[in-house]
Protein backbone atom coordinates (compact mmCIF):
# COMPACT_ATOMS: atom_id res chain seq x y z
CA UNK A 1 0.00 0.00 0.00
CA UNK A 2 1.17 3.52 -0.74
CA UNK A 3 1.95 5.71 2.27
CA UNK A 4 2.58 9.47 2.34
CA UNK A 5 5.35 10.25 4.80
CA UNK A 6 6.52 13.77 5.61
CA UNK A 7 9.83 14.55 7.25
CA UNK A 8 10.85 17.91 8.62
CA UNK A 9 14.63 18.06 8.31
CA UNK A 10 17.60 20.34 8.75
CA UNK A 11 18.44 22.02 5.43
CA UNK A 12 21.94 20.53 5.14
CA UNK A 13 23.96 18.81 2.47
CA UNK A 14 23.46 15.04 2.32
CA UNK A 15 20.17 14.82 4.25
CA UNK A 16 18.16 13.73 1.21
CA UNK A 17 20.77 11.09 0.38
CA UNK A 18 20.75 9.70 3.94
CA UNK A 19 16.94 9.54 4.11
CA UNK A 20 16.46 7.92 0.70
CA UNK A 21 19.46 5.64 1.32
CA UNK A 22 17.87 4.37 4.52
CA UNK A 23 14.66 3.56 2.66
CA UNK A 24 16.50 1.88 -0.19
CA UNK A 25 18.63 -0.26 2.16
CA UNK A 26 15.41 -1.50 3.76
CA UNK A 27 14.07 -2.25 0.24
CA UNK A 28 11.19 0.23 0.27
CA UNK A 29 10.07 1.35 -3.17
CA UNK A 30 10.03 5.16 -3.26
CA UNK A 31 7.39 6.30 -5.74
CA UNK A 32 8.14 10.00 -5.39
CA UNK A 33 10.14 12.45 -3.30
CA UNK A 34 9.71 16.19 -3.14
CA UNK A 35 11.81 18.49 -0.98
CA UNK A 36 11.70 22.21 -0.41
CA UNK A 37 12.48 24.95 2.05
CA UNK A 38 9.86 25.82 4.65
CA UNK A 39 8.84 29.09 6.25
CA UNK A 40 11.57 28.48 8.86
CA UNK A 41 15.15 29.38 7.91
CA UNK A 42 17.34 26.26 7.75
CA UNK A 43 14.43 23.79 7.78
CA UNK A 44 13.14 21.79 4.80
CA UNK A 45 10.12 19.54 4.33
CA UNK A 46 10.31 16.21 2.51
CA UNK A 47 7.24 14.43 1.19
CA UNK A 48 7.83 10.78 0.30
CA UNK A 49 5.34 8.45 -1.31
CA UNK A 50 6.52 4.97 -0.36
CA UNK A 51 5.24 1.47 -1.05
CA UNK A 52 4.96 -0.24 2.37
CA UNK A 53 3.18 -3.55 2.70
CA UNK A 54 2.29 -3.66 6.41
CA UNK A 55 1.94 -1.58 9.60
CA UNK A 56 4.97 -3.18 11.26
CA UNK A 57 7.29 -2.11 8.42
CA UNK A 58 5.71 1.37 8.45
CA UNK A 59 6.44 1.71 12.17
CA UNK A 60 9.99 0.43 11.59
CA UNK A 61 10.75 2.99 8.88
CA UNK A 62 9.22 5.84 10.88
CA UNK A 63 11.36 5.01 13.92
CA UNK A 64 14.51 4.65 11.84
CA UNK A 65 13.93 7.96 10.07
CA UNK A 66 13.38 9.68 13.43
CA UNK A 67 16.80 8.40 14.58
CA UNK A 68 18.56 10.28 11.79
CA UNK A 69 20.53 13.25 13.15
CA UNK A 70 19.16 15.89 10.76
CA UNK A 71 15.55 14.65 10.90
CA UNK A 72 13.39 16.73 13.25
CA UNK A 73 10.00 15.06 12.77
CA UNK A 74 8.50 12.22 10.73
CA UNK A 75 4.78 11.70 10.17
CA UNK A 76 2.68 9.23 8.20
CA UNK A 77 -0.10 11.50 6.94
CA UNK A 78 -1.76 9.03 4.56
CA UNK A 79 -5.01 8.63 6.51
CA UNK A 80 -5.23 12.19 7.83
CA UNK A 81 -6.92 15.32 6.48
CA UNK A 82 -4.27 16.68 4.12
CA UNK A 83 -3.73 19.09 1.28
CA UNK A 84 -1.73 17.27 -1.42
CA UNK A 85 -0.74 18.37 -4.91
CA UNK A 86 1.59 17.50 -7.73
CA UNK A 87 2.78 19.57 -10.69
CA UNK A 88 3.25 18.16 -14.18
CA UNK A 89 4.57 19.69 -17.38
CA UNK A 90 3.43 17.84 -20.50
CA UNK A 91 4.77 18.52 -24.00
CA UNK A 92 2.23 17.44 -26.63
CA UNK A 93 2.67 17.21 -30.40
CA UNK A 94 0.46 19.85 -31.94
CA UNK A 95 -0.04 22.00 -34.99
CA UNK A 96 -2.12 25.15 -35.39
CA UNK A 97 -5.28 23.17 -36.24
CA UNK A 98 -5.09 20.98 -33.09
CA UNK A 99 -4.36 23.72 -30.55
CA UNK A 100 -7.98 24.72 -29.94
CA UNK A 101 -9.00 21.06 -29.68
CA UNK A 102 -6.27 20.39 -27.09
CA UNK A 103 -7.21 23.57 -25.24
CA UNK A 104 -10.78 22.24 -25.00
CA UNK A 105 -9.45 19.02 -23.43
CA UNK A 106 -7.22 20.69 -20.85
CA UNK A 107 -9.67 23.44 -19.84
CA UNK A 108 -11.88 21.30 -17.53
CA UNK A 109 -8.70 20.18 -15.72
CA UNK A 110 -7.77 23.82 -15.09
CA UNK A 111 -4.51 23.17 -16.90
CA UNK A 112 -2.86 25.94 -18.90
CA UNK A 113 -0.74 26.13 -22.02
CA UNK A 114 2.60 27.61 -20.98
CA UNK A 115 4.56 27.33 -24.23
CA UNK A 116 3.74 26.99 -27.92
CA UNK A 117 6.07 26.08 -30.77
CA UNK A 118 5.50 25.18 -34.40
CA UNK A 119 5.08 21.46 -33.73
CA UNK A 120 4.19 21.19 -30.02
CA UNK A 121 2.75 22.88 -26.98
CA UNK A 122 3.53 22.58 -23.27
CA UNK A 123 0.78 22.16 -20.68
CA UNK A 124 1.04 22.82 -16.96
CA UNK A 125 -1.30 21.05 -14.54
CA UNK A 126 -1.46 20.87 -10.77
CA UNK A 127 -3.62 18.63 -8.65
CA UNK A 128 -3.94 15.13 -7.30
CA UNK A 129 -1.92 12.46 -9.13
CA UNK A 130 -5.15 10.82 -10.37
CA UNK A 131 -6.20 14.08 -12.05
CA UNK A 132 -2.83 14.38 -13.76
CA UNK A 133 -2.97 10.74 -14.90
CA UNK A 134 -6.44 11.34 -16.38
CA UNK A 135 -5.24 14.33 -18.42
CA UNK A 136 -2.19 12.41 -19.63
CA UNK A 137 -4.47 9.60 -20.82
CA UNK A 138 -6.59 12.08 -22.79
CA UNK A 139 -3.53 13.73 -24.37
CA UNK A 140 -1.80 10.46 -25.35
CA UNK A 141 -3.59 10.13 -28.72
CA UNK A 142 -2.10 13.50 -29.77
CA UNK A 143 1.44 12.27 -29.12
CA UNK A 144 3.15 13.10 -25.85
CA UNK A 145 6.74 14.16 -26.47
CA UNK A 146 7.82 14.65 -22.86
CA UNK A 147 6.49 14.61 -19.29
CA UNK A 148 8.09 16.06 -16.15
CA UNK A 149 6.35 15.50 -12.79
CA UNK A 150 7.35 16.88 -9.42
CA UNK A 151 6.02 14.11 -7.23
CA UNK A 152 3.49 14.68 -4.49
CA UNK A 153 3.91 17.42 -1.92
CA UNK A 154 1.56 17.56 1.06
CA UNK A 155 0.84 18.80 4.56
CA UNK A 156 -1.86 18.44 7.18
CA UNK A 157 -4.91 20.67 7.05
CA UNK A 158 -5.36 23.05 9.97
CA UNK A 159 -2.82 23.51 12.78
CA UNK A 160 0.84 23.08 11.86
CA UNK A 161 3.78 23.11 14.28
CA UNK A 162 4.84 26.66 15.00
CA UNK A 163 8.43 27.88 14.67
CA UNK A 164 8.95 27.69 18.44
CA UNK A 165 7.70 24.09 18.57
CA UNK A 166 10.14 22.95 15.88
CA UNK A 167 13.00 25.00 17.32
CA UNK A 168 12.42 23.49 20.77
CA UNK A 169 12.17 20.00 19.26
CA UNK A 170 15.43 20.42 17.33
CA UNK A 171 17.24 21.58 20.49
CA UNK A 172 16.12 18.46 22.34
CA UNK A 173 17.47 16.12 19.64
Amino acid sequence: MKRIITATVQDRSGVLNRVTGLLLRRQFNIESVSVGKTEIEGISKMTLVVEIEDEQRLEQVTKQLNKQIDVLKVSDITDKAIVARELALIKVASNSQLRSEINGIIDPFRAVIIDVSKDSLAVQITGKPEKIDALIDLLRPYGIKEIARTGLTAFLRGHQPQINELATYSLLK
